[in-house]
């Protein structure tokens, strides 16, 4: 450093306020500072805070908005499941119905079933018994005309006459199978006894 610096510090230091005046400023740096001051401030006052405040009222607004949608939506999802349960607590009744109504129709056709296979057994058993009954009857006419023919030709050769005469034969055929059929009777009937 050179001798003209030095000698600016040491000049500088002895012009320099000392004790509390070191701390305050001059009069003039405080009325300007304050003028400067104001002047911020009212610009401050009038044109940006307003704008914070809008910004500010704008969130505050949204928020409030977005709450209230957020409260609408929530207020409107717990109706939503609150109907979604009703109409699953319908559709499980409704399905509980519809089982007991299959079941009970199942049942009906499980007896109409029953019914018409007793019917339908009835009616084969009915049409075995007149065919039992029909071969019955055809055997039985065939046996008298084989029995009655068998009667004839042995009488003829007992009796020594012919007997083909057809009345005399039916009348002679009639009399042994109703002796056959007595004696038939009558051996079941001792066989029981």
């Amino acid at each position: 450093m050179s001798t003209a610096a030095v000698a600016a510090v040491v000049t500088a230091a002895e012009e320099a306020p000392a004790g509390i005046s070191l701390l305050l400023p001059a009069a003039y740096d405080l009325v300007w500072s304050t003028v400067v001051l104001v002047v911020i401030g009212v610009a401050f006052y009038r044109y940006v805070l307003p704008k914070f405040q809008a910004v500010l009222d704008e969130r505050t607004a949204k928020i409030e908005g977005g709450l209230a949608l957020a409260e609408t939506a929530q207020a409107e999802a717990a109706q939503a499941l609150a109907e979604n349960q009703r109409q699953l607590g319908e559709a499980r009744a409704e399905a509980a119905r519809i089982r007991e109504d299959a079941r009970t129709e199942a049942g009906q056709i499980v007896a109409e079933a029953r019914v018409r296979a007793q019917e339908e057994a009835h009616r084969v058993l009915e049409n075995a018994q007149k065919q039992i009954d029909a071969e019955r009857q055809q055997a039985s006419v065939s046996l008298r005309a084989d029995v009655g023919a068998l009667a004839t030709q042995l009488a003829s050769k007992i009796v020594g006459e012919s007997l083909e005469d057809e009345a005399r034969r039916s009348r002679v055929v009639d009399r042994f199978l109703d002796e056959l059929e007595t004696s038939t009777v009558g051996t079941s009937a001792s066989k029981g006894s």
